[in-house]
C-alpha cells in the first residue's frame, strides 16, 4: 500500500486546509481531492443527504483512484501488468460529513478512513485546562451535536458552547480574511464565548484556520485554538506509519483536484487555502459513477 493515494474529499474548497497540511507532513503522497461544489454548501442538508453525498464521493475517489493508476501503468515501457492499486486512506475534510457520514463509509470500505473531529477533541482536552471549549461551525455540525457529545465523552464534567457561525465561509472566500467586516462578524459570533470565558476554541469548519489571526486578535490570543485541519493531518501520519504505508522519500508527490462544477470559481479561491494555485483540477460528474458506470468508459476526458 505504500503506492496507493490518499483520497481527501469536501464539499468544496475548503477541505484544502486539510490538503495543505497533509502536504507538509507527507510531501511523498499522492492525494487525490474531491470537492463537491456543483453541491456546496453540505452545512445546510439533512444528515441522510449529507451521508448520500459522501459515499457517492467515496464511490469516486475509489473508481478515480484505480483508473489514474491504471493510465500510469499503461503509459510505462514496458506497460506493468499489475492490478491498479486502490486508495490507502480517505480522509472527510469536512466537519459536517464527518458527524454525519463517518460510520457509513467506514461500513463501505476495508481502508482507513477518518475524519476531522475525534483528533479535534482530542487536541483541545490535551490543550483545556478549565475544561471551557467553544466550538464554532456550519449549522449543520453544530446541529449535529458530533463535537459536543465526543467532549463530552471525553470529559463529562467539560462546559462546551457551539454556536453556527454562517457568515465566516463566504468572508473567507472574499479573501476579506483582514478586514474590518470580518472582525466586526467574529466579535458578534464570539461575544458570548469571551463572557463565558472558554480557553479553547475549535474551529469546527475547515475555511475557519484561515481566520486564525482574526480569531486570536479577538481573544488577545488568550484562547488556544484547535485547527482540525492539522490534527488530522498529524493522525493520518501516525496511522501511515503505523501501518508501514507511507510513500517512499523518492516517490514524487502529487495532487490531483477535482470539481463536480465548473473550475473557473474553485482556481480562484483554492490558493487561499493551499498557498499557492493548485496544478491540476478536473472536473466531474458524480452521477456517472453512482451509476456504476466505469471510469474508463464514462470519465475518459475527464480523468
Amino acid at each position: 500500500m505504500q503506492q496507493g493515494a490518499i483520497g481527501v474529499f469536501d464539499s468544496g474548497v475548503g477541505g484544502l486546509t486539510v490538503v495543505r497540511a497533509l502536504r507538509a507532513l507527507l510531501p511523498h503522497e499522492t492525494i487525490l481531492y474531491l470537492g463537491d461544489t456543483a453541491r456546496v454548501p453540505y452545512g445546510t442538508r439533512s444528515g441522510d443527504t449529507v451521508r448520500r453525498y459522501s459515499l457517492e464521493a467515496l464511490r469516486f475517489l475509489e473508481v478515480a483512484s484505480r483508473e489514474l493508476d491504471l493510465r500510469k501503468r499503461q503509459a510505462s515501457q514496458p506497460p506493468e501488468q499489475s492490478p491498479p492499486l486502490p486508495l490507502k486512506m480517505v480522509i472527510i475534510a469536512c466537519n459536517t460529513a464527518t458527524a454525519y457520514a463517518l460510520s457509513a463509509l467506514r461500513e463501505r470500505c476495508s481502508i482507513p478512513v477518518i475524519g476531522v473531529i475525534r483528533s479535534a477533541v482530542w487536541k483541545a482536552m490535551q490543550l483545556s485546562k478549565s475544561r471551557r471549549v467553544g466550538i464554532i461551525g456550519t449549522a449543520g455540525t453544530v446541529r449535529s451535536g458530533a463535537y459536543q457529545s465526543s467532549i463530552r465523552s471525553a470529559d463529562p464534567s467539560a462546559v462546551v458552547l457551539a454556536k453556527a457561525c454562517p457568515l465566516l465561509v463566504p468572508l473567507v472566500e472574499e479573501g476579506w480574511l483582514d478586514h474590518p467586516v470580518t472582525d466586526l462578524t467574529l466579535a458578534t459570533y464570539l461575544a458570548e464565548y469571551k463572557e463565558s470565558s472558554i480557553d479553547t476554541l475549535i474551529l469546527g469548519c475547515t475555511h475557519y484556520p484561515l481566520l486564525r489571526g482574526a480569531v486570536d486578535r479577538y481573544f488577545g490570543q488568550s484562547v488556544a485554538l484547535v485547527d482540525p485541519s492539522e490534527s488530522v493531518s498529524q493522525e493520518a501520519t501516525l496511522l501511515l506509519q503505523k501501518r508501514g504505508w507511507l510513500a517512499s522519500e523518492g516517490q514524487e508527490g502529487e495532487l490531483i483536484c477535482f470539481v463536480t462544477d465548473t473550475p473557473h470559481r474553485f482556481q480562484q479561491v483554492a490558493h487561499r487555502f493551499l498557498g499557492g494555485a493548485p496544478q491540476r483540477v478536473e472536473q466531474v460528474d458524480l452521477s456517472q459513477y453512482v451509476r456504476g458506470i466505469g471510469a474508463q468508459e464514462a470519465n475518459d476526458h475527464r480523468i
